[in-house]
């Protein structure tokens, strides 16, 4: 069992986990925030139902998720039409760099004891892994973005 890519994941999990909650817990975050707030940060003025589908939410999940975000601040919520367009405040924009730049800590932290070879060799056997549709570990040299990409 613990040599398995199931039981790894699931610990590196974790730990990612806690430690961006730890980070986040300074802003006055929690970890169900980090991608709905990365979201609208890459994605400005979308809508409520762009973030829930894009991210595969439960929509009472998102719904209590972004009304909490605009009650705390971090969120702006516009009406235009019939839907609500969402933006990060000032605050926001703090707590996404603080977001965003987590991800880059952790793997400063997690993959220190790799060489540069043995983490492309990580990272290309993680994207032979994945679905085609959604590949996620495609770019492990990406800097730290704060732009819609």
């Amino acid at each position: 069992m613990f040599r398995t890519l199931a039981y790894c994941t699931t610990a590196l999990h974790r730990d990612f986990t806690a430690y961006t909650t730890r980070r986040l817990q300074e802003l006055g975050l929690h970890f169900g925030s980090l991608f709905p707030l990365i979201y609208v940060g890459k994605h400005p003025s979308c809508t409520q139902a762009q973030l829930t589908a894009d991210l595969r939410l439960d929509w009472g999940h998102s719904q209590r998720t972004v009304t909490r975000l605009v009650e705390e601040g971090f969120l702006t919520r516009t009406k235009s039409g019939r839907a609500y367009r969402l933006d990060l405040s000032e605050k926001g924009q703090e707590a996404f760099q603080v977001s965003h730049q987590v991800f880059f800590d952790w793997d400063r932290e997690v993959l220190g004891p790799l060489t540069e070879d043995e983490r492309e060799q990580l990272f290309h056997l993680l994207a032979k892994l994945q679905k085609e549709e959604h590949p996620v570990c495609t770019n492990s040299s990406a800097v730290p973005s704060t732009t819609a990409d």
